[in-house]
């Protein structure tokens, strides 16, 4: 696993570091990890946004400050990750579409409040398709899952 691990990311990161403790756990988090991250149709903008945002809401800096250069790679500039970077509401974010404002709003319902309301579901579905509401419910998810591992565990702290 540590050999697929490496080749995959070209290093091997503390958050993998302590997740190779357990053989089970880093083959099946590899696994969805690996497909959110490269395998789905969610744009890497959208994914580097939920992820970024995440981060930011758990209180999840390690997590944040790894997904910086892809989030640069994405298409987003310096100006919009520095907004990022704190809890203001998605409108009051500079450098967003409108989309983006509701993938925001999608992520922020997920992560504080679980329940996600209508508006905030129907305002993407239409665009994203079955699949794609998928596809981001499934990245808010992970990455949720990411940032309390790595605070739980103390990993980048």
């Amino acid at each position: 696993m540590e050999a697929r691990i490496l080749a995959e990311r070209g290093r091997i990161s503390p958050l993998y570091q302590v997740l190779l403790n357990s053989p089970a756990v880093v083959q099946g988090w590899e696994a969805m990890l690996t497909a959110i991250r490269n395998r789905i149709g969610l744009s890497p903008r959208l994914r580097e946004l939920v992820i970024l945002r995440v981060a930011v809401l758990n209180r999840a800096p390690y997590e944040f400050e790894a997904h910086v250069p892809h989030a640069l790679k994405a298409g987003m500039d310096e100006a919009l990750v520095d907004a990022l970077r704190t809890e203001r509401a998605p409108a009051d974010i500079a450098g967003l579409t409108v989309q983006e404002r509701d993938v925001v709003t999608f992520t922020d319902a997920m992560t504080r409040d679980i329940d996600v309301s209508d508006a905030a579901y129907d305002a993407l579905a239409p665009a994203l398709g079955e699949q794609g509401m998928v596809e981001l419910a499934a990245t808010v998810a992970a990455y949720n899952m990411v940032s309390r591992f790595l605070s739980a565990l103390r990993i980048g702290h």
